[in-house]
This record gives C-alpha cells, structure tokens and sequence, in this order.
C-alpha cells in the first residue's frame, strides 16, 4: 500500500517496506520533520506540542515513536494519551503550545494509521506548510538536541473532560431543555475515544446513553466510516432499546451521523443541515461547506437570509473560506461540524450538544426533523487507483465532455445539472477516485455515480 503524503497529513498502512507504508522509521521521519518545521515557524527558546491518539490497535506504538522523537529535538510533549481529532485542537491553545500531533487515520480500517499535523492555533496545516514539512522529510537534515536539551513528557488525561466544559459553555447548547426532554439514546463509539467522550457528554447533558461499541481496544465492530451499509447493529439496537435516537461517530470524533427513532439513518450529510438550521434560527449569517456535500445546506441557509459558498475538499479548505466569509457555522457533508465559536475544527461533541439542543427545544423526533429538510438524495462510491493511471487525465477528459454544464475544476471536476451533481476526485487520503452524486431520488443519484464509473472505465480502459 502507497505512503500518503499530503495536506491531510502522513497516512499508510502499519507494517512493510519503509517509504511504502507507514514503518516506524517513516513515522520518526516526519515527526523530526514537523519538529524541523516547529522550530523554523517559532524561533524560540522553549517549545511544546499536544500529542493524543484515537484506540486504533496501532496507535500507542507510534504515539511512542513520534512523542520520543520530539522529545529527541528538544521539544517538550504534552500526552494526551486516548483523546479526540477535536480535544487535541482544543487543547493546543489551552496549554499555549506551538503546535499538536493527533494519530489517528479517521475513518480508515483498522490497518492504517497516520499523523495528522497542527499549527499553534489547533488548526490543520495549509498546503505551503504541509509541502514544507515534505520537503524537510526528504531533505535528511533533521538536527537533534544534545543530552542536556532533551524534551519532557507530561502526561495530562483531563482533556476530554475539558472540552466537554468548553463545549457545554457555549450559549446555544440548551442544557436545560436537553436535561428536561429526558433523551434515551444509542451510542455508537465503533470501540474508539467516541466511545469514551460521547456518553461523558451525554452524562453531563442528563441523556440516558445506552452504550453499543464504546470499549476503546481499536478493534472495530464494522467498517469505521460512519455510513448507512456499516450500522445495522445500531439501527437494531435504537428500535430494540425504544430509544430517542442513535449517534455514531468515526475512530477519531470529528465526523458525526444519526440515526432516528426508527433505526432509519438521518443521513450524515444532514448531520450539518440540521445543526447550521439550529445555529441560523438563532444567529443568522453564512455558511460554507465543501464541493462534495448537499445542496440542503445552501437551501436552510438562503431561507434564514444567509449566503453559501462551496469550498474545495478537505478541512483546511473548508477552514479558509470560513474565515473570508466570516461565517456562523460550516463544515463538511461526511459528518464534519464546524462551529466557530468553539474553534475550527470538525467536533462532534459540539454537533451533539447543537443537535440535542434544537430536538430539546422545538420539542420533535429525529424523524420528523428529517422530513422539514430539503429531500436530496447522494451515492458515493470510488474506484480503487492502479499503478501508473493518469487520474489527471481522466479528470480533463471529462471536463472536455461536459464543457458545456456548469462546471467546477478548484478540486476535481464537478458537474452541476439542473436537478443533481457530479463531483470526481482523487481522494487525499486513499488510493482512490471518489464519485459523489445527488438528486432527487436515490435511484438518480446512484445511476448518475454509476454512470461516471463506467465512464471513467472506458476512458482508462480499466
């Protein structure tokens, strides 16, 4: 499997050739080279980085690896030990730190892991400074401190508790109809630090959590990415307990997706709708989320008076447009919330607390809440990349064929139609292409996605 070196961070397959996965050597290799990079940016005497990591079985090896390696540069780590993608953010400008290290592969199976980098805001890198710290990686001029220089660890396991105080001091979590509603839901932590942090939260809000998966040993029930084909046992288990509603999330807590009282998937794209329908009822503005998520979030934005705006894939991407815009509330349409007045950062406990807060407060099921919604309907699917296959080539073929559609070429291609859309890209974090597609039925959209894969197969000849 290919070492995935891009603005989302280190990514590979633990185990096998160095420079081909991600080897312990391959892991020292880029966290001496954040630690290069650290040093370069901040120019000062003492320096700190957060370090935390979701359960994945892999996960304390190269926490190891990448804490000591820092330690060997002269840099003093802070340990969160299991934690969140969003407690590490969090925690970076609580503890006046030059940067963080989260280890954590998200949503990809258990085999992979990888190192996912922030600056001193606890904020993802931007694509010069993911490309500066490659460059250092490859350059082998690494300097590391003498015996009297070297970096402490301190280990801190309070955090999640912490963001858990942040996240409940936020004006619009409604803590006291959320404890007044009497909520029984179903948890689904997929055996990560979700299964850890969301009944902590649900236990401070007076939510009755009824724990599936939430055992953090990394061995996961189901595929990790938080869709609809991977959580029957959670759907079985909402109608079995007669709970309100059931809540997963991804190995690392920064994608969110419900499901209602039915055992029947609110959809994760609506995971933002609904939580950017409650902030805008409140405080009206605008919004922003990437080129690959539904069109429902433009549509609650204009009806509140607010404008939308589409960013390229990926956090950062989605982060900077939020901040020109001056945005209230944005994200991605996997799952991501991102709430300004928090930080910048996808978090789920905060999409649970916004979305606890607005069932709380109009009184209605998740069901019902879904069917106020535009109806739009997406496929997403991939073809899995071969050796030597020209993805960019492919992707200017197609813009050629639909040169005469709406088309958007800042990420991929996309394709707006009259009523559905297109988007093809090669994915940041995985061998592959992605195909996202939606319409008004979901035959459409899976007709229009398979429509492009045999398009995609005739111009490849694969």
């Amino acid at each position: 499997m290919t070492l995935i070196k891009s603005i989302s961070g280190i990514r590979g397959t633990i185990g096998g050739q160095v420079g081909d996965n991600l080897t312990p050597i391959d892991a020292v290799k880029f966290a001496s080279a954040y630690g290069v990079w650290l040093k370069q940016r901040r120019n000062k005497e003492n320096y700190r980085v957060v370090v935390g990591r979701d359960a994945r079985i892999s996960g304390e090896m190269i926490q190891n690896l990448v804490m000591n390696t820092l330690v060997g540069m002269g840099i003093h780590v802070i340990d969160l030990g299991l934690s969140t993608t969003p407690t590490v953010e969090i925690a970076v400008p609580m503890e006046h730190a030059d940067g963080g290290i989260i280890l954590t592969a998200s949503h990809n199976p258990k085999q992979w892991n990888a190192l996912k980098l922030l600056n001193e805001k606890g904020e993802f890198l931007d694509a010069v400074e993911g490309a500066k710290i490659l460059e250092i990686a490859e350059s082998d001029t690494m300097e590391f401190s003498d015996v009297d220089s070297l970096g402490k660890i301190t280990k801190n396991d309070a955090y999640i508790d912490l963001h858990i105080d942040e996240v409940l001091k936020l004006p619009l979590v409604n803590a006291k109809a959320i404890e007044a509603a009497n909520f029984k839901v179903v948890v689904d932590g997929v055996n990560s630090t979700g299964g850890i942090a969301i009944p902590l939260l649900l236990e401070r809000l007076g939510v009755h959590a009824i724990k599936l998966f939430c055992d953090p040993t990394g061995h996961f029930p189901h595929n990790p990415e938080p869709l609809k084909e991977h959580l029957g046992d959670l759907s079985k288990k909402v109608v079995e307990e007669n709970a309100d509603f059931g809540i997963v999330v991804d190995p690392d807590v920064d994608r969110l997706a419900f499901m209602d009282e039915n055992g029947d998937i609110f959809g994760e794209e609506y995971t933002l709708v609904a939580c950017a329908d409650y902030v805008l009822s409140k405080t009206p503005g605008n919004t922003v989320s990437n080129m690959s998520s539904t069109r429902a979030l433009r549509d609650v934005t204009e009806k509140y008076g607010g404008t939308y705006e589409a960013s390229a894939v990926g956090e950062v991407n989605v982060v900077k447009l939020m901040k020109k815009n001056n945005v209230v509330i944005g994200g991605e349409g996997n799952g991501g919330i991102i709430y300004p007045d928090s930080h910048y950062g996808r978090d789920a406990l905060v999409g649970v607390a916004l979305f606890l807060s607005l069932l709380a407060e109009r009184k209605i099921s998740v069901s019902a809440l879904r069917k106020t919604y535009p109806n739009y309907f997406m496929s997403k699917k991939k073809i899995q990349l071969t050796p030597g296959l020209d993805v960019d080539g492919i992707l200017k073929t197609i813009e050629s064929r639909y040169q005469n559609e709406q088309l958007t070429t800042i990420d991929g291609v996309k394709i707006d139609f009259a009523d559905s859309w297109a988007h093809l890209r090669k994915s940041n974090t995985e061998p592959i292409i992605r195909i996202y597609t939606e319409a008004k039925s979901q035959e459409e959209a899976d007709g229009l996605a398979d429509k492009f894969i045999e398009e995609i197969g005739a111009i490849a000849k694969i």
